[in-house]
């Protein structure tokens, strides 16, 4: 555990104010646009620091920008979206080996240090996978990085088991040794109220609704009532409303 905490605060120093993007598939692909100034802007029109003649790609297709420390990806309202690991995203911190699919094209996140930087720092995770640390030669750290970060990703599932311990260590969680997605840090006394309030009446609404399930045993299947599974689809849908409403509060709809 400890050791996947010093391995997030590395990565977190490592990342500088510049970025690096290699272009992996797509009709630019091969390409790398290295040390870029933050904000970057990405597209196939002209005025775009990443500009990529990708026709499914739209004029302004998205943007990567510093925010507390942290990158951050923003969709800008393209017409066929944006993706990181395979998971569609409106807005997404970023960390170096990530995948982002736009258009035709898969973009890498990161130089080869960083990447390597990264995977290496979770050696406990490189150790259960079989994996081998990353070489140092530059040529392959992109193509290593390209495979083996999959493994590190917070979207990949996350096994729930029985026996598995959720712990806090440092204001981050954890599932067993696996690190999920952090809470926001220095929120002010109100936001955190905020937030708390939001938390506990998902949790409450969620206690209501799997109240009536029973079991016979652990083997067979769990009974619920249709009401109650109704109300576990609105507490679905209030998690997409919420969702939604921090990544565009001013154009929400009914």
């Amino acid at each position: 555990m400890t050791n996947n905490f010093k391995g997030v605060c590395s990565y977190k120093k490592f990342m500088s104010q510049k970025v690096t993007i290699h272009v992996l598939e797509g009709s630019d692909k091969g390409i790398a646009f290295r040390s870029l100034n933050l904000p970057v802007s990405i597209g196939r029109e002209e005025g775009n620091n990443i500009r990529l003649s990708d026709e499914r790609i739209s004029r302004f297709h998205a943007k990567i920008q510093n925010d507390n420390g942290e990158i951050i990806l923003t969709d800008l309202e393209s017409t066929n979206g944006t993706r990181v690991n395979g998971n569609t995203i409106h807005i997404r911190r970023l960390k170096a080996g990530d995948r982002i699919s736009i258009g035709r094209s898969i973009l890498l996140f990161g130089s080869e240090s960083e990447i390597r930087n990264r995977i290496n720092s979770i050696s406990s995770i490189a150790e259960k996978t079989g994996k081998t640390k990353l070489s140092d030669d530059t040529d392959q750290g992109t193509d290593q990085a390209s495979i083996i970060v999959e493994t590190f990703d917070h979207d990949l599932p996350a096994n729930l088991e029985p026996d598995q311990t959720i712990s806090i260590q440092h204001g981050n969680v954890f599932l067993g040794d696996k690190p999920l997605p952090p809470l926001p840090r220095k929120l002010s006394p109100s936001q955190s109220a905020r937030l708390a309030e939001l938390f506990e009446y998902l949790h409450r609404q969620l206690t209501i609704a799997t109240e009536s399930m029973s079991a016979t045993d652990e083997d067979s299947d769990i009974s619920l009532k249709y009401s109650d599974w109704q109300k576990i689809q609105s507490i679905h849908l209030i998690l997409a409303k919420y969702a939604r409403a921090i990544i565009d509060p001013d154009n929400l709809q009914p």
